[in-house]
């Protein structure tokens, strides 16, 4: 019987030894599962995010397509340029029959 208790003893350490083992590498699945949880998330609020700007994106193709938005774009600047052109011309206009009014009074 005095045998015996060596290799129980050492079988025992070596169970332990095993346990401790098992238990590490339980803790860094843990740990791995917890990471991947937490990106699982991230990719499911990124997603989320592409679906409301997918339904944005809906709304405003019902309204007007990128080309139309575009050419509404344009015709609003060839606006404003003509805008200014035409002030800037009644102006000189403006300028010169006042002018034109002076030299008149002045003359008569």
């Amino acid at each position: 019987m005095a045998d015996e208790s060596p290799g129980w003893d050492q079988y025992s350490r070596l169970i332990l030894q095993q346990l401790e083992t098992l238990s590490t590498g339980i803790e860094a699945l843990r740990r791995e599962l917890q990471e991947v949880k937490r990106e699982l998330t991230e990719i499911k609020a990124k997603e989320d995010r592409v679906q409301e700007i997918r339904a944005w994106k809906e709304k405003i193709d019902e309204i007007a397509s990128p080309r139309q938005l575009k050419s509404a774009l344009d015709d609003l600047d060839e606006l404003k340029v003509f805008k200014t052109k035409a002030v800037t011309i009644f102006a000189v206009v403006q300028f010169f029959m006042a002018t034109a009014l002076a030299f008149s009074s002045f003359f008569s």
